[in-house]
């Protein structure tokens, strides 16, 4: 069944402010969104069994969960082990598992947001201009989900070329880059596959 409403579940709030600027463009008409940040990625963790147990008492058929998280320095088979029991011990089905009739998708941002970013430098270009053209082409930056360290990375680069001299403004970044991010020219696998994620759950 098409889902009509997604319910995403995320870390902290610069990720929904990224998805709240970029989701309207992905998902199209017809399908709503809500997006909960939780107090980091332990919170997150800690409370979604319980999280997905209510869920499970009351989730419309048309409404699908999906929930993000950075791997951060995690083994990714482990985390997604630990966010795949979850969904089971709460009667849920996942799209690992149940392709067809999931209802819980988790997916990993790998290591973090900010790899997503440098996998559309484009979009990065257009909101800061005097940042580096062509970067996505010079070694260690052409796979962004290899990019070690990617939140240092990304500020390293920009305060190179003067931008957030104090520091990133992580919210500044989600609400400006979710509004030009063009994700079929996104490189990062990890956003590609939440994408894949979202439109199939919406078709």
């Amino acid at each position: 069944m098409k889902a009509e409403h997604l319910e995403i579940l995320v870390e902290e709030p610069s990720m929904e402010l990224f998805l709240r600027a970029l989701l309207p463009r992905v998902l199209g008409d017809g399908v709503t969104f809500e997006v909960y940040p939780s107090q980091g990625k332990d919170d997150l963790l800690r409370n979604l069994p319980g999280r997905l147990r209510g869920y499970a008492k009351f989730l419309p058929r048309n409404h699908r969960i999906v929930v993000i998280l950075d791997r951060d320095d995690d083994d990714c088979r482990v985390l997604k082990a630990r966010m795949e029991k979850a969904a089971a011990a709460a009667g849920l089905p996942t799209r690992t598992r149940n392709r067809s009739k999931w209802r819980v998708a988790n997916r990993i941002a790998i290591e973090e947001l900010e790899a997503w970013y440098f996998g559309d430098w484009d979009a990065v270009v257009d909101a800061y201009p005097r940042a580096p053209r062509g970067l996505q082409n010079k070694a260690g930056y052409r796979d962004p989900d290899e990019i070690t360290g990617t939140w240092e990375a990304f500020e390293r680069v920009l305060k190179k070329a003067g931008y957030f001299e104090m520091g990133l403004s992580k919210r500044e970044l989600a609400r400006t880059l979710g509004q030009l991010m063009v994700p079929k020219r996104n490189r990062s696998r990890s956003f590609n596959l939440l994408i894949e994620t979202l439109t199939e759950a919406c078709q």
